[in-house]
């Protein structure tokens, strides 16, 4: 492997990402078209059609979704939650749920779409049906509700398998939440209020004190929904959410209710032109700051990239209705329905900080300012954000009940980065505490090293909390955990059991030079980058030479074929799945990148 070809293929994928960006100069990328999302959306049309009588309402989209799930039934007579994901209940249940409703409303199906859904009922019949779906998730009902309501909507559940969820809770304020032992992640509220509600008045409780009690809290608790719901009408920018609190909505007597409006208006602007939705809007401020900070671990003088005030203008600056979040953090997308987290907020301190690190940086006072305030700000909403045991959670410091609401390993890993990348400015800033700051910043980055002790597995492996890989036995990847773990070791913290989690890397790598989420399984662009990545301290390791190897060679295929594949890793909250078509491009610009700059220095033509 030459310099020059390591060379030539850094050259063409970041050639190929630069393009990527859109007239005002950031990344806004492509999630994957996704058969869950558009079976809830067609769902949702369908009821509130139903609901208000009127058949003809959004023909064309519920058809030509239907279309597109037609098209997209995989060979066991599933549905995955991707173009290119296994089969699994959940969605199927969704599908097929969708299908019952368009036949409800229209009175006919033909003999094609007859035959899939007799596959798909056979299909689901094989994976135990509810029973199935509830192993599935275990105790988390935050996704086994909703699609249980779907199916008794529809005529295919009784609404008694429908857990009667606790909507009235939703009206205390949100400074409690944590305390009151919700059955639904943090950000599934819309849910719990819409099908709680729809429960209630479809099957309510046989206790007349509790229907007393939820009577009182369905006016309440539906001004919890309006404040929520964002300009955009689809919370959290999501399809299935915003799906199931229309239909639910519907359901129960409030097909014209302004909750259902805008969120019908959601679905309806959302759309793609093949018939289908995807999980998300999109990921813009994740897909941007990715590629920020891969072009400058590459050399590059990103200040030529001019997305600065776009990047800025994504803090949240406002107290967030959805969360009560702080202002200060970053969410996914610069779009209404974002929330901060932690993920995105560490990506944009990092972004920000190659930005003020790069060759190009000569900033006037006023943008100078500007980004060392919002810098600043994500700081300060980072280190509120921190758990008791030390790590960091996505959205809200101390649920840590369910399985996204806990802390994380990728998410820690990536505070911590984040605020090492910035140590220079604590004193300045006066957040140490003994810069007479309100907090103790080592001590908080050695309990989050401490939390992040704890979590390795015997193995050597970390596991994220927010990617996926659905070759793994548990759809876990200890890859891109791994991975995102180690590379604390470039931002200069000392990380015990490193060496441990370095030889799991290696132990992992398949015969082909690339790594998945198991020996002998696929290997992906994604991961393989990111693994070599991560071992890239030693660039004489044969892991590494052969996983840059296994990178050229997909590069120069991709480039040959000018279609890149991007690996479905993305692991969305309660199992849903999706791929972003910029990731490959991203992770293979960093890691390419870096090892072009060490074989041989390149001339920047970032711009």
């Amino acid at each position: 492997m030459t310099a020059e070809r390591i060379q030539r293929a850094y050259e063409a994928v970041r050639t190929r990402l630069l393009d990527e960006r859109n007239a005002a100069g950031h990344w806004r990328g492509e999630l994957a078209s996704s058969a869950l999302s558009t079976a809830t959306a067609i769902s949702a049309l369908c009821e509130t059609a139903r609901q208000r009588r009127d058949p003809t309402a959004w023909q064309d989209l519920i058809e030509n979704g239907c279309g597109w799930l037609d098209r997209h039934q995989n060979d066991d007579g599933g549905w995955g939650d991707t173009d290119r994901s296994h089969s699994n209940i959940a969605t199927t249940m969704l599908v097929r749920a969708a299908f019952r409703l368009v036949e409800s409303l229209t009175c006919k199906l033909g003999p094609d779409r007859t035959a899939a859904l007799e596959r798909a009922s056979q299909y689901i019949a094989e994976q135990g049906e509810v029973e199935g779906l509830r192993r599935r998730y275990g105790k988390d009902k935050t996704f086994a509700v909703p699609i249980l309501s779907n199916c008794a909507i529809a005529g295919l559940a009784d609404w008694r398998d429908v857990s009667p969820l606790p909507f009235e809770l939703a009206v205390f304020p949100q400074s409690m939440y944590r305390f009151l032992q919700m059955p639904v992640v943090s950000y599934a509220i819309p849910a719990l209020v819409a099908i709680g509600q729809a429960r209630h008045f479809l099957r309510p409780s046989r206790w007349p004190w509790m229907r007393w009690l939820r009577s009182a809290a369905v006016a309440p608790s539906l001004r919890v929904l309006l404040r929520m719901q964002p300009d955009s009408g689809g919370y959290l920018e999501a399809t299935p959410l915003t799906s199931f609190v229309v239909m639910n909505l519907s359901a129960s007597g409030r097909a014209s209710h302004p909750v259902v409006d805008a969120g019908i208006r959601f679905l309806i602007d959302s759309v793609r032109a093949d018939g289908s939705w995807p999980i998300d809007t999109d990921l813009a401020t994740w897909n941007t700051t990715l590629s920020i900070n891969a072009l400058a671990a590459a050399g590059e003088d990103v200040v030529q990239l001019n997305c600065l005030p776009w990047l800025l203008e994504c803090q949240h600056r406002q107290r967030h209705p959805f969360t009560g979040a702080d202002p200060g953090g970053w969410g996914w997308t610069d779009l209404s329905g974002a929330v901060p987290d932690a993920d995105d907020t560490p990506g944009a301190l990092l972004a920000l900080n190659a930005w003020r690190q790069s060759s190009g940086y000569a900033p006037q006072q006023d943008e100078s300012e500007a980004l060392e305030a919002a810098a600043r700000e994500g700081m300060r909403w980072l280190l509120d954000l921190q758990n008791r045991d030390g790590g960091w959670p996505t959205f809200c410091r101390g649920w840590g009940k369910l399985p996204f609401d806990r802390s994380g390993s990728d998410l820690t890993a990536h505070a911590l980065r984040a605020l090492m990348a910035w140590q220079d400015r604590w004193a300045e800033w006066r957040l140490d505490r003994q810069h007479g700051g309100k907090y103790a910043i080592r001590s908080k980055i050695e309990a989050g090293i401490r939390y992040l002790e704890r979590q390795q597995r015997p193995d050597g492996s970390w596991i994220p909390l927010w990617f996926g890989n659905q070759d793994h036995p548990l759809e876990e990847n200890p890859v891109y955990g791994t991975s995102k773990v180690l590379l604390l070791e470039q931002a200069g913290l000392e990380l015990p059991g490193a060496a441990a989690g370095r030889e799991f890397l290696r132990n992992m790598q398949n015969p082909d030079g690339g790594w998945g989420s198991t020996t002998g399984g696929p290997s992906s662009v994604e991961e393989t980058a990111l693994a070599v990545d991560a071992l890239q301290l030693d660039s004489s390791d044969s892991a590494v030479q052969d996983g840059i190897h296994y990178l050229v060679q997909a590069v120069e295929l991709a480039t040959e074929r000018d279609h890149w594949e991007a690996a479905p890793i993305g692991f969305y909250f309660a199992k849903l799945w999706y791929h972003e078509r910029l990731y490959p491009l991203i992770f293979a610009a960093q890691t390419l990148g870096r090892a072009a700059r060490t074989t041989s220095p390149h001339q920047p033509i970032c711009g």
